[in-house]
């Protein structure tokens, strides 16, 4: 099964060239059954990403254009009255997938960005009162312009909070982007995509991640490093119990993707930056950029030993 994967990964890494760590971030994500909010400007391939994911993983894909008009019944869904019924029937939105695209998310108002909160925790919708569950799995990959740009409104904290890992792909090196330039156009390659596995593939590897091993001894390891950062005065806040479960079930899965059946600190230190990057703030000023983000988790990291 994990052939099967690194398979897609492989195939993905021939779309999107020279970003293989972002694949796997973003593989590690979906394993953990965690959501990916992938944050840069226009143009260096975030939404390619996530069709040459679904496609390579088999999953169903929508996507969402996301804009200042947008309705949240726009991406649940409404009922309508049906005559030939006499009663109103309930149409189903676009969340109802197993990728959901939500392309520069952070375009729409707060109130329909929020129409992702149940979604993206509970696994449902809730409409007139009634729960109707989402497929599975249901993974959600948001793209996020920097908040810096015209018409944008910031992801508020219990919505980023959602996302287990937030990345960035950035600017291609010289070689891969010379591979792009000379290479055929990713929307033909993305056309001849062949599915690597099925939905029920993925849901056995994510069953799997929750039965990779952690010692008493790692689990002392993160349960400090949240502790640090909640003690920290150069940290606003610290982590929240869901980031730190969010952790653990981040580093299983790369854990697993390595072939191994228990997790190390260096798996750990592997998805802490994805992880936590966005859900810390500097007791001063903004955090910024993924770059400064960074470097406040590597003060996390350092200011905890490995025992």
């Amino acid at each position: 099964m994990l052939e099967k994967i690194q398979e897609a990964a492989a195939q993905v890494g021939r779309i999107v060239v020279g970003k293989q760590p972002q694949i796997r971030l973003a593989l590690a994500c979906l394993l953990a059954r965690g959501h990916l909010l992938i944050e840069d400007l226009p143009g260096v391939g975030k939404t390619t990403l996530a069709h040459a994911l679904s496609i390579s993983l088999g999953l169903q894909f929508k996507r969402v254009q996301f804009t200042n008009d947008l309705l949240p019944s726009d991406i649940t869904g409404t009922t309508v009255f049906d005559r030939e019924r006499a009663g109103f029937v309930f149409h189903p939105g676009p969340v109802f997938t197993q990728v959901l695209l939500a392309d520069e998310i952070n375009r729409a108002s707060p109130k329909t960005q929020s129409a992702l909160l149940e979604a993206m925790e509970e696994r449902q919708v809730s409409v007139e009162g009634k729960a109707q569950p989402l497929s599975e799995p249901f993974f959600v990959i948001a793209t996020q312009n920097p908040v810096d740009q015209i018409g944008t409104f910031a992801l508020p904290e219990s919505q980023l909070d959602r996302f287990l890992m937030c990345i960035e792909l950035g600017y291609p090196d010289p070689k891969a982007e010379r591979a792009l330039l000379e290479g055929t156009d990713r929307r033909d390659m993305l056309a001849a995509l062949k599915p690597c596995m099925t939905p029920d593939d993925m849901l056995a590897l994510q069953r799997q991640v929750r039965e990779i091993r952690c010692s008493p001894a790692l689990l002392d390891y993160v349960q400090t490093l949240l502790t640090f950062s909640r003690r920290s005065p150069a940290l606003a806040e610290g982590l929240s119990p869901r980031a730190g479960l969010g952790l653990m079930q981040a580093a299983r899965a790369w854990a697993m993707l390595d072939g191994r059946n228990h997790v190390l600190p260096d798996d750990v230190q592997a998805v802490i930056t994805p992880v936590a990057g966005h859900r810390l703030r500097p007791a001063k000023g903004a955090a910024g950029s993924h770059r400064a983000r960074a470097e406040i988790v590597s003060g996390l990291v350092k200011g905890v030993s490995v025992s």
